[in-house]
């Protein structure tokens, strides 16, 4: 495994020598662009393994039951540790898991009854769990250095103050976070409520959470890791690459998770038809949205509701990725949809599926400013506010109860960021001066900014006091130091 040594020097240089003109490569492309932008990324020597799809059917990750349910409160037990698992048939491969899963096990909570979870590392490095997109206490954050040594052990509390959202936990220790969760520290945590549950989604068996990334694996199987490698090219869903997912002529619904380092996807399906849309970061939309592709950069998620009834028994039907760098045959698929039964479904998507609070007065305004080197720097640097990550340094006094909007702009001419906000779940008021995507007007942690966007959002702190972090979620860019601190008083 890469040490947090190698991730500073190695990593960080081969991203320098990525940010070099001949280096970039078409990447992603912009919510409403019509060319393609390039991204620097580092060569990881050769590409790897080629995956033949359609093989595997998708695994779903198993759900956690709590080892206590006394007192309304529910707790569970996790342990970080290596284990093996077969990315590939055939071919075991090292991967780093909570409790042995690859992704990790799903947690399902309820809005009002806290969760417990004693994570205990047996891991040989530090690690720092993050419930990303909830409202926690700052002791149960999982900031950046307030680490789990190995060996050791730390209790999460998790008060689900907060409505129901797709939630999902994952490593955050500074500096080892992108290679934690790229070798499989991740999980879902699905929260729900009143409002959700009243409401006639397919649920059950036909409401299943999928993982998105990307990977670089070798000839034998094995995960390569690389900061900025541009060889991540094999796509997994739920851990394993390009599965098929055998389906009833009915709805479903899918809780889609980009849990990539970097890379972004948008999703459509092959046939072009409908993707409905009925949630984002923070729960369900006002109203679903149909369209014909879905976007996501890393860190984001979005519920979505498909119905396969249109569809004779026996179709065969791709997801696909439209955008980002690799062979179109290896980055243009993500799994299969066979259609193999029929079944009965008493599902619908209501035309509204909840009612967001008004969004208050104001209360003061900032701006942030994402940007990292681009002139071939060896190792580059990544800033917010022309500053890097000091972990001893405060750069947002927030007062409690405050609600703030903040203008953020990603400054780069080559290099798209995205931004994450720790505590809060904020509400994009504008994308480069017009209203924002439809997908997009619902609760949010996660915002995609291309080169040269900037979105305004606002956002209430009215719930806990403390230092918390806000920063790319593009993993190698927080890892590299953009990432900031602010502090509600």
């Amino acid at each position: 495994m890469v040490t947090r040594r190698n991730v500073l020097g190695a990593g960080l240089a081969a991203i320098g020598a990525g940010l070099t003109g001949a280096a970039l490569t078409p990447m992603i492309t912009a919510h409403n662009a019509t060319a393609g932008t390039a991204v620097p990324q580092a060569q990881a020597g050769a590409a790897g393994l080629v995956v033949e799809p359609f093989r595997v059917a998708l695994p779903v990750p198993p759900v956690l039951l709590p080892v206590s349910t006394l007192g309304g409160v529910d707790v569970y037990a996790v342990t970080m540790r290596r284990a093996v698992k077969e990315i590939v048939p055939g071919q075991p491969a090292e991967v780093l898991t909570y409790n042995g899963s690859f992704p990790g096990p799903t947690i399902k909570a309820r809005s009002g009854r806290p969760v417990v979870v004693r994570q205990r590392n047996q891991l040989d490095m530090p690690t720092s769990v993050h419930l990303h997109g909830a409202s926690v206490p700052h002791r149960s954050d999982g900031a950046p250095m307030d680490t789990i040594a190995p060996g050791a052990g730390r209790t999460y509390v998790y008060p689900n103050r907060q409505p129901h959202a797709s939630l999902w936990y994952h490593d955050h220790a500074h500096h080892m976070e992108s290679e934690h969760v790229y070798r499989g520290l991740s999980g879902s945590y699905l929260l729900t409520d009143h409002t959700e549950r009243r409401l006639p989604l397919p649920s059950g068996a036909y409401d299943i959470p999928i993982a998105i990334r990307d990977a670089h694996l070798d000839e034998s199987g094995q995960l390569v890791y690389v900061m900025g490698d541009r060889n991540r090219t094999t796509l997994l869903a739920n851990g394993v690459p390009y599965p098929y997912v055998a389906v009833a002529a009915r709805k479903y619904r899918f809780r889609l998770l980009n849990s990539a380092n970097t890379r972004s996807f948008r999703l459509r399906l092959a046939d072009g038809g409908p993707i409905v849309q009925i949630g984002s970061d923070g729960g369900l939309l006002p109203g679903p949205h149909t369209t014909d592709s879905v976007y996501l950069s890393a860190g984001e998620r979005a519920d979505v509701v498909i119905d396969f009834s249109r569809y004779p028994i026996g179709t065969q039907l791709v997801l696909q990725n439209t955008t980002g760098s690799g062979p179109a045959d290896q980055i243009g698929q993500v799994l299969r949809f066979d259609v193999t039964r029929t079944a009965h479904d008493p599902s619908f998507v209501p035309p509204v599926l909840r009612t967001l609070r008004p969004l208050p007065e104001a209360t003061a305004e900032r701006s942030i400013e994402l940007r990292m080197d681009e002139g071939g720097t060896t190792p580059p640097k990544a800033y917010i506010d022309g500053k890097t990550y000091d972990p001893d340094r405060v750069d947002s006094l927030v007062r409690h109860g405050a609600s703030e909007i903040w203008t953020v702009t990603n400054p780069n001419k080559i290099v798209p960021h995205n931004f994450h906000m720790h505590l809060v779940q904020f509400r994009v008021l504008e994308r480069n001066g017009k209203e924002p995507d439809p997908g997009e007007v619902g609760l949010k942690d996660t915002v995609m900014l291309m080169p040269g966007e900037t979105v305004r959002l606002q956002a209430t702190f009215d719930t806990y006091r403390g230092a918390y972090v806000y920063h790319c979620h593009m993993l190698d860019h927080s890892a590299m130091g953009m990432m900031a601190t602010m502090k509600i008083a």
